[in-house]
């Protein structure tokens, strides 16, 4: 699978974790230097604390565009040390 924003594949891998919808790639898939700090945080009652990354490509930013679960809940164990994608980024094969 690849993430892909602006046109440039931001994170690859044959190894993701499908949740909700949504696909949660390995961290070491992720093209490190399209992401960027975000200080956003939200709480799913069944995952716990998300936190966020910004995007940055070609000088463009899509704030909070990956999240990920540092510490997940034990139901959502399958998804630590991953991160998934939305805000106009694409995930496909």
């Amino acid at each position: 699978m690849k993430a892909v924003w602006n046109g440039i594949t931001v994170a690859e891998s044959d190894d993701t974790v499908v949740v909700e919808g949504n696909h949660y790639f390995p961290e070491n898939a992720l093209k490190r230097e399209f992401f960027t700090f975000s200080n956003h945080k939200t709480m799913c009652p069944w995952k716990g604390q998300a936190t966020y990354f910004s995007l940055l490509v070609d000088g463009e930013m899509n704030p909070d565009a990956a999240w990920t679960y540092a510490d997940p809940k034990p139901e959502a164990e399958q998804i630590r040390g991953r991160v998934a994608f939305w805000k106009g980024v694409t995930v496909a094969p």
